[in-house]
């Protein structure tokens, strides 16, 4: 499959925390910001084209925004949409 600039739109970036640089070595799994409208199908074919990599499974989550203030101004950031891909065996992405 072909990168397109729809795959693109679709991921914005990867997630790299502590957390999801372990789960990386340990269950193969890669985190990801994506766009609030993609769905497990969409987001698969983005990492399989962009990649060049199996896709074994997608979850997806909604992060909430956080509350801050600044000075007496209170306000909300923007919510995230994170997925967690699971990769085949023997498939590895190189993000560091």
């Amino acid at each position: 499959m072909e990168a397109s600039s729809q795959h693109y739109q679709i991921l914005i970036r990867p997630v790299l925390t502590e957390k999801s640089t372990e789960e990386h070595h340990r269950l193969n799994d890669y985190r990801f910001e994506v766009a609030g409208s993609a769905n497990k199908i969409e987001i698969c074919e983005a990492v399989e084209a962009l990649f060049e990599v199996k896709v074994a499974s997608v979850r997806t989550m909604i992060r909430t925004g956080k509350p801050r203030r600044r000075g007496a101004t209170a306000f909300t950031t923007s919510p995230r949409k994170i997925a967690v891909v699971r990769l085949q065996e023997g498939h590895k992405i190189d993000l560091l």
